[in-house]
């Protein structure tokens, strides 16, 4: 007896100081700014992202109505947030509407955006959509400016011109680990799908150059890549969602094939067609008008298809769809299978761009206890809670309300004095 205690003793000791250190280092993660610490699990198993797209900053500031346009944007940002209380937030593309920009202050509308989540002390990442890139407005300007408050968690991870800014993965912890020495529990990977204008670039006859509005694959590689060695390092595939502004174009493919249907793929689905990335360009690369799609954002799609343990995949750019769908065989026009992937478009949240869609945010919910499936869905800037889905095993055969298709209108905005955009930024006096 006297030698099992002995043996039972260290192990005893050792179990005792894991639970202690782990204990310690709960609280140390408890009192750490969840602005800076890493993303993690809450102690109840749950993670939640709410998640903001096309709000469409910025657009026609010198008119008095542009600047009640933002105004009401953040206000829609903030009613969210209180409602919803995420954990992280994301900002899915077309945050600055670029093509109105300045060269000089093209970023200086991000700072009524990062207000309300700084005072919050929440964390947020970006993508950038096609509005993000423009003449006069750089996504890496934008993402400059990003980080100037350590709440943002938007970076690069893709060296290169035609990469664009916006690709990389943050990964979620479990409760109480806050150190890079935990094991991630969920992965989340951001795209940028480029598109708009290139920065400060002209052709031969003086014009703005388009920029491919596809996710590159040069991003392409560099995501297989980093997920085999996540997977090697952990031992597992990890669990992930996505998040890119400009849809694939397996999403206009199931909208064309399956006809969305109201009760069991809840949502809007007033852009029909939607608008998805290579939309305008030839295989051959020409932007002319003469092609419809060009198929160039098929190795994105198809590395997407085959990532295990991949939940889902979230868009913005059609500001008129709100509907979520799985992708788990051939659809016609395409060449890549679907196995079970589910492609969700969010909630237009700004008053910028087009159209009176209600204003709102696209919530996920992720559980530890099955880190295979996500709750997911829209709180509106009316507060009311729509098309509300679990995207698991029998999502797309379970029956659900209807989403109904409401409107929205900035009240304070006048819209009988529009003008054209001044050459010039004018000055405060």
């Amino acid at each position: 007896m006297a030698v099992m205690k002995s043996v039972m003793l260290p192990s005893l000791l050792a179990s005792l100081a894991h639970v202690a250190n782990r204990t310690l280092t709960m609280r140390q993660c408890a009192n750490e700014s969840r602005a800076t610490r890493p993303l993690m699990f809450n102690a109840d198993g749950k993670f939640q992202i709410s998640i903001f797209e096309d709000l469409h900053l910025g657009e026609n500031a010198w008119d008095a109505w542009g600047h009640q346009q933002d105004l009401s944007t953040v206000k829609v940002v903030e009613g969210v947030l209180d409602a919803e209380k995420p954990d992280l937030v994301v900002f899915n593309g077309d945050i600055i509407t670029g093509e109105n920009a300045f060269l000089e202050n093209s970023t200086k509308v991000i700072d009524m955006l990062a207000a309300p989540l700084v005072r919050r002390t929440l964390p947020w990442a970006s993508t950038y959509g096609n509005h993000d890139h423009s003449l006069n407005l750089s996504a890496a300007d934008i993402l400059a400016h990003e980080q100037r408050w350590p709440n943002a968690r938007t970076k690069t991870m893709t060296p290169g011109r035609d990469a664009g800014v916006s690709n990389y993965y943050l990964p979620v912890y479990g409760p109480g680990c806050c150190h890079s020495d935990c094991r991630p529990e969920l992965l989340l990977w951001f795209f940028d799908s480029r598109g708009g204008l290139r920065f400060q670039d002209r052709d031969e006859h003086g014009s703005p150059r388009a920029q491919p509005n596809w996710v590159d694959t040069s991003v392409v590689d560099w995501f297989q890549q980093a997920q085999a060695n996540l997977s090697r390092q952990y031992g597992r595939a990890l669990p992930s969602l996505a998040f890119v502004h400009i849809p694939p174009y397996a999403f206009l493919a199931l909208q064309t094939a399956k006809a969305i249907d109201a009760h069991r793929q809840p949502g809007i689905n007033d852009d029909n067609p939607l608008a998805a990335q290579a939309q305008g360009w030839c295989p051959d690369g020409r932007n002319d008008a003469s092609c419809g799609y060009g198929g160039q954002d098929v190795p994105f799609i198809k590395a997407l298809s085959e990532t295990p343990g991949l939940v889902g995949l979230f868009s913005g750019h059609d500001h008129g769809n709100s509907w979520c769908v799985r992708w788990d065989d051939q659809v016609p026009g395409m060449t890549v299978a679907g196995r079970g992937l589910d492609l969700c478009f969010g909630q237009r949240s700004g008053y910028g761009g087009y159209g009176q869609w209600v204003r709102g945010g696209r919530q996920v919910r992720v559980s530890r206890q099955n880190t295979s499936e996500a709750e997911t869905w829209i709180r509106l800037d009316t507060g009311d809670v729509v098309g509300n889905i679990m995207l698991n095993s029998t999502f797309g055969k379970d029956w659900y309300p209807t989403t109904p298709n409401d409107k929205s209108f900035c009240s304070s905005c006048n819209y009988s004095v529009v003008t054209s955009r001044p050459l010039t930024r004018r000055k405060k006096v």
